[in-house]
């Protein structure tokens, strides 16, 4: 239990340290800090404005590990991002030159305003933590992660991100338009200068790979496990879904759900944590079918329609009981 406390403090401390930038949006904040435990990366979409820059920028300088950040344009090539060998005359050999994607923590900011070949430049990163140049494989740092913001496709000059990508990414957040009240707060906290500009490291690299390695420690129940995988099997047999979850999904929501449960202070999953992150996880991972989409079938809906429908089980973890 000590251990989960531990972790538990370090994962508070970075969620609060956010908070000072980012008003009004403690959901999104979790969302973000609990993909940085989960060893995931985090698809920031939302309309021009609303803090998605800015909610990437505070978790990486409260993370307090290197940070790069590449500004996403239709002109911008795959070795901008990834890196290139260039030939030195003095030595006679050629030296690799690394690329922004080569950090702890990556802001792709404005990632579908590249161009298709430029976007799949990140995969292998995002999937196997390393780049490949000419032939050689270099490793990125650990911890790492990318966190790529977007604005909705229906804007012009966007390209939609494609399906494989997507699917790595661990966890897409919204923040939506601030109230009346939060709104007069931002204008308040920025009248003199930017918070960021005063944000401090709240945790270092070797805490954050602590806090990651506790979060795969949380005891999940097989009754839950079975719950997981009975949701993302329902995606795939769905009418308004042409194409369902993939396996990849399964242990997405079964890693956010043990990390979820260590921010809530608990050494084990509920049922509740796994129903909380269904719609963040799972969202973008499904595609609705053309005739649901003229309804104006919503995936978020679509998901909350299979997690209503499917009973939740009882769970026995570590001397708790629920029926």
């Amino acid at each position: 239990m000590q251990q989960v406390e531990t972790a538990r403090g370090i994962a508070q401390l970075i969620v609060d340290n956010v908070k000072r930038v980012i008003i009004g949006k403690d959901q999104a904040i979790e969302l973000g800090v609990i993909a940085l435990m989960c060893e995931g990366h985090a698809l920031i979409e939302d309309v021009p404005g609303v803090g998605k820059t800015m909610l990437a920028r505070s978790i990486a300088r409260s993370a307090g590990c290197s940070f790069k950040r590449i500004q996403f344009t239709p002109d911008l090539l795959p070795t901008d991002v990834t890196g290139v060998s260039i030939f030195n005359q003095r030595s006679g050999e050629f030296e690799f030159r690394q690329g922004p994607i080569i950090a702890q923590i990556v802001l792709a900011d404005e990632i579908n305003r590249a161009t298709p070949k430029t976007q799949s430049s990140t995969l292998e990163a995002m999937e196997e933590r390393q780049v490949t140049v000419e032939g050689v494989t270099h490793t990125v740092p650990s911890p790492f992660m990318v966190m790529a913001t977007q604005n909705p496709i229906e804007y012009e000059g966007t390209f939609p991100l494609p399906e494989a990508q997507l699917d790595r990414f661990f966890v897409m957040i919204t923040l939506g338009y601030p109230s009346i009240e939060e709104e007069i707060a931002v204008i308040n906290g920025q009248q003199v200068g930017h918070p960021i500009e005063s944000l401090q490291a709240v945790a270092s690299a070797e805490e954050i790979r602590q806090m990651q390695r506790a979060a795969r420690d949380v005891y999940v129940d097989d009754l839950i496990k079975q719950y997981i995988v009975t949701i993302i099997s329902a995606t795939r047999d769905h009418a308004d879904i042409a194409l369902g979850a993939s396996p990849r999904g399964s242990l997405f929501l079964f890693r956010g759900a043990q990390a979820l449960a260590l921010i809530r202070g608990r050494d084990y999953v509920l049922p509740d944590d796994v129903k909380e992150l269904i719609v963040p996880i799972m969202r973008h991972r499904i595609i609705v079918s053309a005739a649901a989409r003229m309804r104006g079938v919503d995936p978020g809906n679509v998901m909350n329609e299979i997690a209503d429908s499917i009973p939740v089980p009882g769970a026995q973890a570590q001397g708790w009981f629920r029926s």
